[in-house]
């Protein structure tokens, strides 16, 4: 029997990044829905973007990299959204975020209500929760899932676009939590967990939010996952040539959810995800395309 295509939605922001060079198609739910079709199953992004034309121009170009735009709403005021992005010497993308654009408006709409019942996995953030409309239309999206449903909350915290409040419903509607090594500590000092080292401070959060996963990331010294069942993985990374790092945490996440869906053990989660981090790592942009449109093959040559 071939294998099952899951329904994995990205919920959030797209956006635009501004980069010295030129402009790249980005945001959260554009680069995990995108990944998360290349490994077979199907990448939705759920997202607004304006009738403008850098709207027109992300709709096209998502629908180029084979993702479907049917659950791409569109806002008839507020402008696409942008973010200027400066990458320094070490390949690490600095950012600075426009306000008040189409992702901060996003409506609860029957459309989205039923991808909500539909869907297998969903993938949301902190970033998108900025504006009061979005975070109420997300929070209603997650509450709308079924009860078996993997709601993965990816934390981003940029620049001033989070507080407590956020943060706490979100971890209390995960399933999954992925943070990385710099964001696990501030999480920890706003939810008075103990620091003593990563794993512990992982499983605390784990036990205090009732989480069955949680996945921190280290960068180039790979990534450290930690199961509330008490499963513990780490893993050193891949070490690759940087094209850029943006949206490598994305591509981590897009292979962590492909394989948690599949029962994959937590090495194997560990392994795949940070393979496929590495890969869009060495790669330049956040939506690369394979060559010869073999993902597998590229990722073989990750080592």
């Amino acid at each position: 029997m071939p294998e099952r295509r899951y329904k994995v939605v990205g919920l959030g922001e797209i956006l635009w990044d501004l980069f010295p060079a030129g402009r790249k198609l980005g945001g959260a739910p554009a680069n995990f829905a995108y990944i998360t079709t290349l490994l077979g199953d199907e990448g939705i992004p759920a997202s607004r973007l304006c009738a403008d034309d850098l709207g027109h121009e992300a709709r096209a170009q998502i629908v180029r990299l084979g993702v479907s735009d049917a659950h791409l709403q569109t806002d008839p005021h507020n402008p696409t959204g942008t973010v200027k992005v400066a990458v320094d010497g070490n390949g690490q993308p600095h950012f600075e975020i426009t306000e008040h654009v189409a992702w901060d408006f996003l409506e609860w709409t029957p459309s989205w209500q039923g991808l909500a019942k539909a869907a297998d996995a969903v993938c949301f953030g902190s970033l998108a929760q900025r504006a009061p409309d979005s975070r109420n239309t997300i929070l209603e999206f997650l509450k709308a899932t079924r009860p078996d449903v993997l709601r993965v909350f990816d934390v981003n915290l940029r620049q001033q676009f989070f507080s407590r409040e956020i943060l706490a419903s979100s971890l209390q509607l995960a399933s999954v939590v992925k943070l990385n090594h710099e964001e696990l500590p501030r999480i920890c000092e706003i939810f008075g967990i103990s620091t003593d080292d990563e794993c512990s401070s992982a499983r605390q959060l784990a036990e205090l939010y009732n989480i069955q996963m949680v996945c921190v990331t280290r960068g180039a010294r790979g990534s450290l996952i930690v199961k509330r069942n008490g499963e513990v993985s780490e893993h050193r990374g891949f070490q690759v040539r940087i094209g850029d790092t943006v949206g490598a945490g994305d591509a981590f996440t897009a292979a962590m959810v492909h394989e948690y869906l599949r029962g994959a053990s937590v090495d194997r989660i560990n392994e795949a995800a940070n393979r496929m981090g590495a890969w869009v790592a060495s790669q330049v942009g956040a939506t690369p395309v394979p060559a010869h449109d073999n993902i597998s093959e590229a990722l073989a040559a990750i080592t």
